[in-house]
């Protein structure tokens, strides 16, 4: 059987973002831009005729908001897949986007490769949050991404693999934090908090912190 590209549609006013981004997915077999917006309004009647697997969302647009767009195409289809593109990282655009129904919240600054995997992930029904996110869910909201309390015996029967300083160390890797700050937080050294993380990528079977960082939001590993 073959496996068909992941359907996009892009919403972004500036075209120039716009173009770049159509750029960067058209180097993708896995992926296809089969529809853009450049308003809020746009993108709905554009889903309606369309129906893409992933929309990737901006929040400042010229007419309705991304937050306010993305609300209306999840009345159409509750389980639309939408991505939050954004430069923006309030606390009350971040709240206000998950609360809309987005399934991810994304910077801008992002690495082309690490969207790319999170498209992917999104279009199989995971959620993923910016690391940089975490902390303003974590304090405002945890009923978005729970807080998970395990004793050590329950913790090593779910993920034996990883050790309990690991796991204390992908919480903070989840947190956004840097090797530096990690040693700080833990008071190990930054080679100590270093190999630590590198042992979590390898254990996790995936390629960076970032990656890993997805999977434990995915996983409910935090």
């Amino acid at each position: 059987m073959l496996n068909l590209p992941i359907k996009l549609m892009l919403v972004e006013d500036h075209k120039l973002m716009r173009v770049g981004l159509k750029s960067l997915f058209d180097e993708q077999d896995e992926l296809e831009v089969t529809s853009e917006a450049e308003s809020g309004s746009q993108a709905i009647e554009k889903y309606k005729s369309t129906q893409p697997d992933v929309t990737l969302m901006d929040i400042g647009l010229p007419d309705i908001s991304g937050i306010e767009a993305t609300k209306k195409i999840l009345e159409l289809n509750n389980n639309a897949k939408v991505i939050i593109l954004t430069s923006h990282l309030s606390e009350k655009e971040v709240l206000d986007s998950l609360q809309a129904g987005a399934c991810a919240y994304v910077m801008k600054d992002i690495n082309t490769d690490i969207l790319k995997m999170i498209i992917q992930t999104i279009k199989e029904g995971a959620m993923w949050i910016d690391p940089l996110a975490v902390p303003i869910l974590r304090e405002k909201n945890t009923s978005v991404i729970p807080q998970r309390q395990m004793s050590r015996a329950m913790f090593r029967q779910q993920h034996s693999n990883l050790t309990q300083r690991e796991y204390e160390v992908l919480k903070l890797v989840v947190d956004g934090k840097s090797n530096n700050e990690i040693a700080e937080a833990l008071t190990i050294s930054t080679h100590t908090a270093k190999a630590h993380v590198c042992n979590i990528i390898q254990k996790l079977l995936v390629d960076d912190r970032t990656q890993a960082a997805v999977k434990a939001l995915k996983e409910g590993l935090v």
